[in-house]
């Protein structure tokens, strides 16, 4: 299994437990990245270590280290986002990508399913793209992204055809607001995993509220410098809706039962977790056979991602031989 390049010792600090297979460990080599891209230079500055870093209450600058780690280490040659929209990143979005991929080869004999043959649904893809970049990249897996924003799909479809993915990445509009599967999982469709970043907030001011909350813990409020009103971006309905992350999460779970013969793995971020008891309970109240929760951390991020099945023991063997062993040989 191909392992992530290992940067020298000399930049290596602990950022965090990232995932083993997780390209981000240890310092950015910025030397590299400016190689690969050179519009990141203007941007990068000394933080009060000494050490080479961004500005990420610069959306700008974040939104160009976005585009300089795509370039370097999954080989996204073209990658752009409209302004406010979210920037997420990146590390922690490989994580769950790499989480998933555990999952998948636990029901596999130890051994990730790997190629185009696997089938997965990305709910909110956004402008960004970033999970099918990722995941298509490490594994070869192929992507169906959905969201409800008209312009973060062009935007997400841009990105797609500059990089000629087109044919292994495709995007669909969810019509209704408050749905999730409904209107996007067609009765043909088979997916061995769906990932979902859902919206946190149950409103803008609290979205705005969370950035300053940030920016104060950071010593940045005293700066005379005009600060983004929230940070890493993102539009409403990337960020709140009604009801908040409980809401959202709980509408993910009792519509996922009704597809539960079309998906191995169904699972969603859980940024709070305060929120898994109520996501579990609304699991094991649609019959859920299987229910995992897996922690993750960046930094001082800690986050997890609750994943579930309905596919009895038996199903999930006859979807390995037929989806998984069969396209191995």
């Amino acid at each position: 299994m191909p392992q992530p390049p290992k940067r020298p010792a000399a930049s290596t600090v602990n950022k965090g437990v990232l995932h083993p297979r997780n390209r981000h460990q240890g310092r950015y080599d910025f030397a590299k990245m400016i190689k690969a891209c050179p519009e990141l230079a203007s941007f990068v500055i000394l933080n009060p270590y000494g050490k080479q870093s961004i500005d990420f209450a610069d959306p700008a600058a974040v939104k160009v280290f976005n585009r300089a780690l795509l370039q370097q280490y999954y080989g996204i040659a073209h990658w752009d986002i409209p302004d406010d929209y979210l920037c997420p990143p990146i590390p922690g979005r490989a994580d769950y990508v790499h989480s998933l991929a555990d999952l998948l080869a636990e029901s596999n004999g130890g051994v990730i399913p790997r190629g185009a043959n696997v089938g997965a649904l990305d709910i909110g893809i956004g402008a960004n793209c970033i999970y099918p970049l990722i995941g298509h990249h490490e594994y070869g897996w192929r992507f169906v992204g959905a969201d409800i924003d008209a312009t973060a799909l062009a935007s997400a479809k841009a990105i797609l055809q500059g990089n000629q993915l087109t044919k292994t990445i495709s995007l669909r509009q969810q019509p209704e607001p408050n749905s999730t599967f409904q209107n996007v999982i067609a009765p043909e469709d088979r997916f061995d995993i769906t990932l979902c970043n859902p919206p946190f907030h149950t409103s803008l001011e609290e979205a705005r509220s969370g950035s300053r909350r940030k920016w104060k813990n950071l010593g940045k409020l005293d700066s005379t410098r005009k600060l983004p009103v929230l940070n890493f971006g993102g539009q409403g309905a990337e960020l709140w809706c009604k009801g908040g992350e409980a809401r959202f999460v709980r509408t993910l779970a009792e519509e996922s039962a009704r597809y539960g013969q079309q998906v191995f793995w169904f699972s969603t971020l859980v940024s709070k977790a305060s929120n898994v008891d109520g996501l579990e309970a609304t699991l094991k109240r649609t019959n859920a056979v299987d229910i995992r929760t897996i922690d993750m951390s960046q930094g001082q991020k800690r986050s997890r991602l609750v994943a579930w099945t309905f596919l009895s023991p038996e199903t999930q063997q006859q979807w390995r031989l037929t989806r998984w062993l069969k396209n191995a040989n």
